[in-house]
Order: C-alpha cells, then sequence, then structure tokens
C-alpha cells in the first residue's frame, strides 16, 4: 500500500526507523505494544489486547478498554459488548471489517472476586499513559471521523471530561485536527434491564452510528 503522507510524519519506532506503509505500521506499533508496561496495568492481564481493521479506515471507532474475553481472545469487542456492537453496525449498514476498532486502554482492568475478574474502570493516568498507543493508531491509519464510544473513550480523545448526552448527534473538534462523534458504550446497553430503555439506546447508538458513517463517507468524497 502506498503512503498516504510523507515518510516523515509517520510514527517513529523503538528502533529509530519509520516505516512508509500504513498496514506494516500497524503491525509494529501492535508488536511494540504486545511487552508493553507503561503503567500497571499490565501486570494483572493476560495479554495487550491492540485495536483491529484496515490502515485505511475512514471510521475508527474507540471504547475503553478490553473486557474479560477480550483479554483472554486477544481482539477488541469479541465479548458481550461486541454483540451489541455487531448488531448495532449492521443495523447502521456499517461493515465492521472496513472498521478499525479499538480501546483507549490496552489492557484490562480486573478487580478478582472469587474466580470471577471484574471489570474496573481505568482512572485518568492509565488513560493518559496508554494514550501513547491510541495516538500511535490514529496518526497511521488517519481515520476521517473517529467515533467515541462512552465517555472513557471521550475523555482519551479530547484531553478532558465531556457529557455523552449533552454532545451526542453533532461533529465534535478534536486534537489534531479531527473530527469526532460521542456515543454511549455498547456495554451501557447491557446494564439496562427495562426492554424498552435498552431498545431506545440501541436505536440512539444506531443513529450515531449512521451520522458518523455518512460524515465519514462525506469528509473522503
Amino acid at each position: 500500500m502506498a503512503a498516504r503522507w510523507p515518510e516523515a510524519e509517520l510514527p517513529l519506532f523503538a528502533d529509530g526507523k519509520r516505516v512508509n506503509d500504513p498496514e506494516r505500521a500497524l503491525q509494529l506499533v501492535a508488536t511494540e505494544a504486545r511487552g508493553c508496561t507503561r503503567c500497571d496495568l499490565y501486570k494483572h492481564a493476560i495479554q495487550t489486547v491492540f485495536g483491529e481493521g484496515p490502515a485505511n479506515a475512514s471510521l475508527m471507532l474507540v471504547g475503553e478498554q478490553p473486557g474479560d474475553q477480550e483479554d483472554l481472545a486477544g481482539r477488541p469487542f469479541v465479548g458481550p459488548a461486541g454483540s451489541v456492537l455487531d448488531q448495532a453496525l449492521h443495523t447502521a449498514g456499517i461493515d465492521r471489517s472496513q472498521v478499525y476498532v479499538t480501546n483507549a486502554v490496552k489492557h484490562f482492568k480486573t478487580e478478582p472476586r472469587g474466580k470471577r475478574r471484574i471489570h474496573k474502570k481505568p482512572d485518568t493516568s492509565e488513560i493518559d499513559i496508554c494514550r501513547w498507543w491510541l495516538d500511535h493508531e490514529l496518526e497511521i491509519v488517519q481515520p476521517a471521523i473517529v467515533v467515541a464510544l462512552g465517555a472513557t473513550a471521550a475523555r482519551a480523545l479530547t484531553r478532558r471530561p465531556l457529557t455523552i448526552n449533552a454532545n451526542r448527534g453533532r461533529l465534535i473538534e478534536l486534537p489534531g485536527r479531527r473530527q469526532g462523534v460521542i456515543t454511549v458504550h455498547p456495554s451501557y446497553l447491557l446494564r439496562l434491564q427495562d426492554e424498552r430503555d435498552k431498545r431506545r439506546e440501541f436505536d440512539l447508538l444506531v443513529k450515531d452510528l449512521r451520522f458518523a458513517a455518512s460524515a465519514a463517507a462525506e469528509a473522503r468524497a
């Protein structure tokens, strides 16, 4: 694949080299991330869960962190929340294979409870430290639109706390002259007890994804 920007703008890797091929650059960053010890989360996680998807994707989805199933599989959004996301993408008419999917934090932050590993929300310092990897993904993929799935992703992308409901349904300016869309994390729907609430929130998630996809298509036209 030909580079879509000057080689000097591609990420600098640990060996001091730049790679003038986005696909290869993503592979190298992912490989480097496997040994990440930038914060203490690696001590209790099975593995780093890096993003996946085309290096030229016009749409990037950013979640919070891998969950138990993602930590086991080494892939983002393959657990219950991933199933909700897949359904929402399908309903919105978006092919997941054409979307780059990742998380703000690359290790599963867990709180042991008996034999179970319970999800624990990453704190601000962990989000900020792990931005090293997210920034590399953004620089390589150069998505037209970045979707923040939940408050943690919004914090990672904007560098400040944002309220989801007050900012969804519109384009948000992100650092690096990027544009983003904010919506709920799919796991939010799993926590809802009332079926009508689930249906309403699912429809809103689909609406946000359609809006993001439309904006991305327009930006790349």
